[in-house]
């Protein structure tokens, strides 16, 4: 039988440090003044000394503050909980929810299965987070602000969110041990078709100074199909694939992705794209 140490030396191959990091960071080919959206885990790293201050830390490092660094801080516990499947609440308890929910604070709120190191960079000093209930975005860099600023609430995935700004800056994203499934620009893509049902949603935000449970439309999204679009853009385009780390890596330009995204969808169910 294993000891702890022998168990521990078996599943990590090296101790992940924050200068290995920037090196293989840079190898992959992120540089200064980068806009980049990384969507990440932080277990298949490996072993990192520093955990997710060190990943931070050694992303800011190569895209230096003339970049602009961006990580999706959803929290979508903060919704109607009629709509909550994973687990349900009963019926009976939705109005006071409803009622007692703080509402949400871009200061303070944590985001929700987002991972360690979004949660860590969200807090970080000079990170900007948008205003937006269920799906914020922080930024950090030369284009916080203008990645974070006037976060629709409407369609927050779509043309008034972080991810058209990220394009409209011809920005990367990087997935960091995570697959296709966890790209958020894919969503942009649905956002700029015309056949997406759309759904109302609610939230309670600060309004004029008071809390107030406020709704507003989404579209549903198609998350599961985005692997399968993934796997078909790599055949297409140009990703660099390669290992961070324990991580396998993905980088790629965000315009690709999501007009490739734009494409399949319309070969797929011969629609329209929004003008």
């Amino acid at each position: 039988m294993m000891t702890k140490e022998e168990e521990a030396i078996r599943r990590y191959s090296q101790v992940v440090t924050k200068p290995l990091l920037e090196q293989e960071f840079r190898q992959l080919g992120l540089a200064p003044g980068m806009t980049l959206i990384v969507h990440s885990s932080l277990s298949s790293l490996g072993w990192v000394s520093g955990g997710p201050v060190a990943v931070v830390q050694a992303l800011m490092e190569v895209i230096t503050d003339e970049g602009t660094l961006v990580m999706p801080a959803h929290s979508g516990e903060y919704s109607d909980p009629a709509q909550w499947e994973n687990p349900p609440v009963p019926e009976t308890w939705w109005d006071t929810i409803r009622a007692t929910m703080p509402a949400f604070n871009p200061a303070y709120t944590p985001s929700q299965g987002m991972g360690a190191i979004v949660e860590t960079f969200r807090s970080f000093p000079g990170v900007h987070r948008s205003d937006h209930p269920a799906v914020s975005f922080a930024a950090w860099g030369r284009h916080a602000k203008l990645v974070t600023e006037a976060h629709g609430l409407d369609f927050g995935l779509g043309e008034q969110s972080p991810l058209a700004r990220i394009y409209d800056l011809d920005g990367f994203v990087l997935l960091i041990g995570v697959e296709y499934d966890s790209n958020t620009s894919f969503h942009l893509a649905e956002n700029r078709l015309h056949d997406r049902k759309v759904e109302l949603k609610g939230a309670p935000v600060i309004s004029g100074g008071e809390r107030e449970w406020i709704e507003y439309s989404e579209i549903e999204f198609e998350t599961e199909v985005f692997n399968d679009i993934g796997a078909q853009f790599e055949e297409k385009h140009s990703v660099v694939v390669r290992p961070v780390a324990s991580a396998l890596c993905r980088l790629f330009k965000q315009r690709d992705g999501v007009d490739f995204a734009v494409e399949w969808f319309q070969n797929r169910e011969g629609v329209l794209s929004r003008d």
